[in-house]
């Protein structure tokens, strides 16, 4: 991937993180707390993604994404663990919310997730600043 394209890739991907992030709260808001932690998933997901793209990377699935963070990230030390102990629970519970009827969230969880996906994107967005791309 060519440097204008990772600039171009990572911007979009970005700003889709931040549609995530706003209908997530929109959905908390009108009580839709499934499809509201299914979409801070997605915000973690599409900063993760912009995250890769600056090493090249274009995951082709969900677990795709964690493994190329926790491999060229974390175990490089450009992260702690918990930053994909983070991604990984989101994808869970992303994946209850989306697929299991009987999986009860509640509006605490919400909050406390939103907190993690929070973090994410904040470290995530302290690196991009520090190679130059935000």
């Amino acid at each position: 991937m060519k440097e204008e394209n990772i600039r171009i890739s990572v911007k979009e991907e970005i700003e889709r993180a931040k549609e995530a992030y706003k209908s997530a709260n929109i959905l908390f808001e009108n009580d839709l707390i499934k499809d509201a932690i299914s979409r801070l998933y997605y915000y973690a997901l599409h900063m993760v993604r912009a995250l890769l793209f600056t090493r090249g990377f274009e995951p082709k699935s969900h677990e795709g994404a964690l493994r190329l963070l926790s491999l060229y990230f974390v175990k490089e030390g450009i992260f702690e663990p918990e930053i994909a102990h983070i991604f990984s629970r989101l994808m869970k519970y992303r994946e209850e919310a989306d697929y299991n009827p009987f999986y009860v969230f509640s509006k605490e969880d919400f909050l406390n997730y939103r907190k993690e996906a929070e973090i994410l994107a904040s470290e995530i967005e302290k690196y991009l600043a520090k190679v130059g791309l935000l």
